[in-house]
């Protein structure tokens, strides 16, 4: 793929994806290359001036009274790599980190750091060569910015910390070995510049929500198979119920499930039966995933935003010449964002487990119990719907907001923090526990579906179930379950659940 531009145009959220996930490169623009060396005369002018630079010629946070001399300031930059390197926990995945050093870049391309080209190049090599520094994912407080893990991600800028290269452990020193660059000596004002921003939050926000937007038409697929193999109605499904409610999502979700059903025998072989109405699993779907959709809508929107935003602290602008201090590495939009995509995701979980009880309980389906002949000899997908029960009271567990707690740092000089960083790590887990939920109801409704040898399901339906039986066979007797739970989250992550059925039947949304 060509590298990917990064400048002061805009980055997508899709850009980050391909850069992260799949080893695009990227490149300055012009443009941005020639701002940032604008920008740096400006703070090599003011040191030589004498001029008192927060974080630039002084200490940081509550020590930003200190005066630090011109012969200092190469030591007060390193050491502030060193000091704020405190970060503990498991270590972000590769894909989260290349994301962080994409987003890092960005900031600086838009030339308001006052970070020398030369750095920037260094990192810019360092992504382009799969050079992935270890970070901690704990220890950020998501104000004054994410700066213990982007620390961590820094040191190897000067050839310290470590990195993953080609699936072995390396040194920074090694690191840059490999790309044939030596450790950068930090000039004035480039170590607070370096650690001072949002990237961490908005790489693993950005991410969740790429994989939020994918799981929602996920949900939406596995709603409509549960709703036929139930003997479910497609009235709830009727253009005319949600122009009358006109929320976006729901109107989206209900036309997908409406789609998804069409022709289907199922379906209207009881279209004359005595059911009232169905149970709000079913009813409720286009409600309740809609509602969703728009919170993904609404996030997607904050950290689009925020991945072409300047975070650091100050902010040097070189048309007026002057630099101010303020607090955009303040990372509570991020928080807030992620917290409301915490509770939206949950609730895909929730209800999903609600229609996987149905389809196993024979007393809620009138199918076979737990999906499986010889019931007692085999347990079916009995401890399927366990594992998803479990994790969605993980997820409601997860969803309490971390953007409400707030612990004053820095000698109290940082009185107010995000917690954002939290926020989105725990948000990219509830949609791994949901994408699981998700994956066992596509499974059931699977199983369910080989009892209908006569009719046929509508032709969403019957896509999705042949590209799972494609991989997973009917379960005649138990077998490992956690085996064909991972071939469907596969099939969903590779995207060929959803071609499957937007080639039937157009495109998801």
């Amino acid at each position: 793929m060509k590298p990917i531009a990064i400048g002061m145009e805009k980055m997508t959220l899709e850009d980050l994806v391909n850069i992260a996930r799949h080893g695009t490169e990227v490149q300055l623009t012009q443009g941005s290359e020639t701002r940032i060396a604008n920008t740096r005369e400006l703070i090599e002018k003011w040191v030589d001036q004498g001029k008192s630079i927060y974080g630039v010629t002084t200490g940081f946070g509550a020590l930003s009274d200190v005066s630090i001399s011109q012969k200092d300031t190469r030591q007060l930059q390193q050491n502030i790599l060193l000091s704020h390197s405190a970060g503990t926990g498991d270590r972000l995945d590769e894909g989260s980190v290349r994301g962080v050093m994409a987003l890092r870049i960005k900031d600086f391309a838009l030339g308001y750091s006052g970070i020398r080209l030369e750095t920037v190049r260094h990192l810019v090599t360092l992504l382009n060569r799969g050079i992935v520094p270890v970070v901690p994912e704990k220890g950020s407080v998501g104000a004054s910015g994410d700066l213990v893990p982007l620390a961590h991600l820094s040191l190897v800028l000067i050839g310290r910390g470590a990195a993953d290269y080609k699936g072995r452990r390396i040194t920074g020193a090694e690191a840059l070995t490999l790309c044939k660059l030596k450790p950068l000596r930090l000039e004035a004002g480039e170590g607070l510049g370096l650690i001072n921003g949002t990237q961490v939050m908005t790489a693993i926000g950005g991410l969740a929500v790429f994989d939020a937007v994918n799981l929602a038409k996920l949900t939406d697929i596995a709603s409509a198979m549960s709703l036929e193999v139930l003997m479910g109605s497609r009235t709830e499904f009727d253009p005319r119920i949600h122009r009358v409610r006109p929320h976006p999502g729901q109107a989206a979700a209900a036309d997908n499930m409406y789609r998804i059903t069409q022709h289907s025998e199922i379906i209207t072989s009881h279209k004359d039966c005595r059911r009232i109405q169905d149970a709000y699993t079913l009813r409720c779907s286009p409600q309740v995933h809609g509602a969703g959709k728009d919170a993904i809508f609404y996030v997607k929107n904050v950290l689009e935003t925020e991945i072409n935003a300047a975070t650091n602290n100050p902010l040097i602008f070189p048309e007026s010449q002057e630099f101010l201090l303020g607090g955009n590495f303040h990372g509570q939009p991020i928080a807030l964002a992620m917290d409301f995509l915490c509770m939206a995701v949950s609730e895909f979980a929730n209800i999903s487990e609600r229609r996987i009880e149905r389809l196993v309980n024979p007393k809620l389906s009138g199918l076979p119990a737990f999906l499986v002949s010889d019931g007692g000899l085999n347990s079916g997908f009995m401890i399927a719907q366990y594992a998803a029960a479990a994790l969605v009271s993980e997820n409601k567990i997860l969803s309490h907001p971390a953007c409400v707690d707030s612990i004053p740092t820095s000698a109290n000089k940082e009185d107010h923090v995000s917690m954002g960083t939290i926020s989105a790590r725990k948000c990219r887990d509830i949609i791994k526990n949901t994408e699981h939920v998700i994956a066992t109801e596509l499974l059931c409704a699977a199983q369910a579906l080989d009892l209908f040898t006569n009719m046929k399901p509508g032709e969403g339906t019957l896509a999705a179930y042949t590209t799972i039986r494609d991989v997973i066979p009917h379960l005649e007797t138990d077998r490992i379950l956690a085996d064909d739970i991972d071939d469907i989250k596969e099939l969903m992550r590779t995207g060929k659940i959803l071609d499957a059925v937007e080639r039937k039947v157009g495109i998801i949304t």
